[in-house]
């Protein structure tokens, strides 16, 4: 019963802002000022589906995202409450009303885009998102669908989401797992010359060892989706072809700093997931073991100052020299 009556919610949120609300005139004043009019009494917290949606646009806490399977999209404020949808012109415009309505002013300074990994949202990077819009940036907690879309996909949504950042200066990121590979990917296919500085948290940058003993199998196609077919170590595969950055980034690891790691069915030093050598890339400008598993580095205190105090001065930790990968 609960995966028929999700099937119908699915059905009719899907539909697009044209079909439901649309007048039988061509204008968009008529429907645009319905949604703006409604806006604080209709709104409704969306229903989750993280696994479905993926950002395409962000100001100022506002995001706008689209559906994987419809292509459809829907206009969130920062409380994950849909305030318009239909397509991305319908909700560009939307936001464009609002924005001015209620005279946000545009975006400045730095911004530090959260890119989670996979199963994972940006709300993995709930602790770490208080602790650096308390440091004065405009954090972008990047979402998109892990296990429905393959990485390079996630990185063109990821460079419409970069595009739509007007008036910031410049742009650091954090990337988790497979977050980090999602960055790579977008430096691969794009770029932008606003781009700082990147920490990577437990990124599998030689592929995954529990992806190649475990990618054959149905349940973990069904589970992880194409992406999780890119995480292989293979040198003809996708990671053998990610660029390394051209900008400031550091590694941490999570391991014990012993030959067993976390995860005894992994050879080497290991977060539970992903090896302390995997995650490892040459041009760092600093690394860090943390004794940490892979699903609580974004929420570990060490990791979050360590992060800070990257983005902050290029260095995990100020009293000790970085330890450079070469």
């Amino acid at each position: 019963m609960r995966v028929t009556g999700t099937v119908l919610i699915l059905t009719l949120t899907a539909v697009p802002l044209s079909a439901q609300d649309a007048p039988a005139s061509d204008s968009m004043e008529v429907p645009l000022a319905r949604i703006v009019k409604t806006l604080q009494k209709s709104a409704t917290r969306t229903l989750g589906g993280k696994q479905f949606w993926s950002d395409v646009r962000f100001f100022r806490g506002w995001r706008i995202q689209k559906n994987v399977f419809t292509g459809h999209c829907r206009l969130l404020d920062s409380e994950h409450h849909r305030c318009a949808h239909g397509t991305l012109e319908e909700c560009e415009a939307a936001l464009l009303r609002i924005r001015e309505e209620q005279q946000l002013e545009p975006m400045t300074g730095r911004a530090v885009i959260l890119i989670h990994g996979l199963i994972r949202s940006s709300g993995s990077f709930n602790s770490m998102a208080r602790h650096l819009n308390d440091d004065g940036c405009t954090v972008v907690p990047f979402d998109y669908p892990s296990t429905r879309s393959p990485i390079p996909a996630a990185a063109d949504c990821l460079n419409q989401v970069i595009e739509s950042l007007e008036g910031i200066d410049t742009i650091d990121v954090v990337g988790h797992s497979m977050g980090g590979l999602v960055l790579r990917c977008y430096l691969r296919d794009y770029g932008d010359d606003r781009m700082r500085r990147a920490v990577m948290l437990g990124v599998p940058n030689h592929g995954a060892r529990m992806a190649d003993q475990m990618h054959n199998y149905v349940l973990f196609r069904m589970l992880y989706g194409p992406a999780g077919q890119q995480l292989v170590s293979d040198e003809e595969g996708l990671i053998a072809d990610l660029p390394v950055p051209d900008f400031e980034f550091g590694v941490i690891a999570g391991g014990r700093g012993n030959a067993k790691g976390y995860n005894p069915l992994l050879s080497g030093d290991n977060d539970s997931t992903v090896t302390v050598r995997s995650a490892r890339l040459s041009g760092a400008s600093d690394f860090l073991l943390v004794p940490v598993i892979h699903s609580f580095l974004m929420t570990d205190r060490r990791c979050i100052a360590a992060v800070e105090s990257f983005l902050d001065q290029g260095r995990f930790d100020v009293e000790r020299e970085p330890q450079r990968i070469p």
